[in-house]
């Protein structure tokens, strides 16, 4: 039983050095996150025009239909496509962006129930796309 004893001893004595090697990679590690950092400070930011908003709209969309579809597992998919099919019947757009807060909301209840109605607000840009965001309030 005393080499086993002798084995702890040495086990114990290795530990110091262990730590040492780990605490210079964590210090070689924060250096390597600091420089990429400054790195990308120095990196030019490229400013996104502000898009020139044509039209802006709130509306209230009702998505009492979704229930009416044959199966309760896609009340939630039908939701978002009157949504979608309402968007292009009031603003005549050629391409249409639903936000993901938008599809978030539609979907906080599961598949089976969407909410009844939505208020959104819907902005048209001068390239005739229109954007549908949740509305405040």
């Amino acid at each position: 039983m005393a080499p086993k004893k002798k084995k702890e001893a040495e086990e114990t004595e290795d530990l110091p050095e262990v730590e040492e090697v780990k605490e210079a990679e964590k210090t070689e590690e924060v250096e390597d996150v600091e420089e990429k950092v400054a790195e990308e400070e120095e990196a030019p930011v490229e400013e996104v025009p502000e898009e020139e908003i044509i039209d802006e709209r709130i509306y209230t969309v009702p998505l009492r239909r979704a229930y009416w579809t044959g199966s309760r597992l896609r009340r939630s998919n039908r939701a978002v496509r009157i949504l979608r099919k309402f968007v292009e019947r009031h603003m005549k757009p050629e391409e249409i962006v639903i936000l993901a807060e938008v599809n978030e909301k539609i979907w906080s209840r599961g598949i089976q129930k969407p909410p009844r109605r939505i208020r959104i607000r819907a902005t048209k840009n001068s390239d005739n796309l229109v954007r549908v965001y949740l509305a405040e309030g």
